[in-house]
């Protein structure tokens, strides 16, 4: 495994485990803006889901996409207790910044939530970039390599969803997919990310083995 400087991870599913949270809150995201509930059914399926397809199953048109992101941070802020990040997170984000890893943070979720569920943790990120458009992420990708300094080939982003991988490739950016957020490992698998993760020990083990090279 090849060296990376900087890190940009994802927030929720990758790391943090928001998804119990947001399919409890979608019902009543889906009545605010008169959508369609999510088939609970079908929820395996759906993980396996590119975004637009899990908006066209609810009915949203893009143009809702703003004011549904915006209900479910305040959702979460009003129920932020509950979010916890993934076992292991904690230790991983500590053991890279004492390597000298430059941590960042790119998300959709609002820096208020962020930081409540990071806690101390937080202040190990140099780059934080919140409340990115759910299509948006691209944009921001870039900014924090720029302001890092570091070079786009010792960057790696971290993520849960085919978007964060769309995005990294976008700016030709090394990926790695994690296993344990929204998506479906199969789904993201498939899209040919340099790196794919299926727990956060196994993350952190490769990640700390990594060349020096």
């Amino acid at each position: 495994m090849r060296r990376y400087d900087l890190l940009i991870f994802d927030f929720d599913g990758t790391l943090a485990d928001s998804f119990p949270f947001f399919l409890e809150a979608f019902d009543t995201v889906a009545d605010t803006h008169r959508l369609r509930r999510l088939d609970r059914s079908r929820v395996d399926e759906l993980r396996g889901c590119e975004l637009p397809q899990l908006m066209r199953h609810v009915g949203m048109p893009r143009w809702k996409l703003l004011p549904v992101a915006m209900q479910f941070r305040a959702l979460m802020a009003q129920d932020i207790a509950r979010i916890r990040l993934f076992d292991g997170v904690r230790e991983l984000l500590r053991a890279e910044a004492a390597r000298g890893t430059v941590l960042a943070l790119v998300t959709s979720n609002s820096e208020a939530n962020v930081r409540a569920v990071l806690g101390d943790e937080a202040r190990l990120f140099a780059h934080v970039e919140c409340g990115a458009a759910l299509f948006g992420k691209r944009r921001r990708l870039r900014r924090v390599v720029q302001a890092s300094g570091v070079p786009s080939d010792r960057v790696l982003c971290l993520g849960d969803e085919t978007r964060d991988l769309n995005a990294a490739q976008a700016e030709q950016l090394d990926f790695a997919a994690v296993g344990w957020g929204y998506a479906k490992p199969e789904t993201l698998r498939a899209r040919g990310p340099q790196l794919m993760f299926n727990s956060v020990s196994e993350m952190a083990t490769r990640l700390a083995g990594r060349s020096a090279a």
